[in-house]
């Protein structure tokens, strides 16, 4: 399962360097539903290695507005606390695991 991540949660875990990855998204959003598995999954096959997770956007404005986030599903990839690649829009899982292994 994926990882949930707060207004009041986030800067900490980005913080501490190890890759970081958010999938910003709203309970209402149809391309949201597609992403959410395929991160569910990444979640659980690269626990240990890359914290994965998710931000409903409606519950955490705060986490959204700071990264500018305008398009949901919006989801960013960090590495040294740094954010180094962005997907908006739905894409398959291979897209997301080339993404991931770059954060490796």
């Amino acid at each position: 399962m994926a990882f949930e991540f707060t207004d009041s949660n986030y800067q900490a875990i980005i913080a501490e360097g190890k890759p970081v990855v958010i999938d910003f998204w709203a309970p209402w959003c149809g391309p949201c539903k597609m992403v959410g598995p395929i991160i569910d999954e990444l979640a659980a096959e690269y626990e240990g290695k890359i914290k994965i997770g998710k931000c409903d956007v409606d519950e955490n404005s705060d986490v959204a507005a700071e990264f500018g986030i305008r398009n949901i599903p919006t989801v960013l990839f960090f590495k040294g606390g740094e954010i180094v690649d962005k997907q908006v829009g739905a894409v398959s899982k291979a897209a997301f695991e080339e993404k991931l292994q770059k954060l490796l």
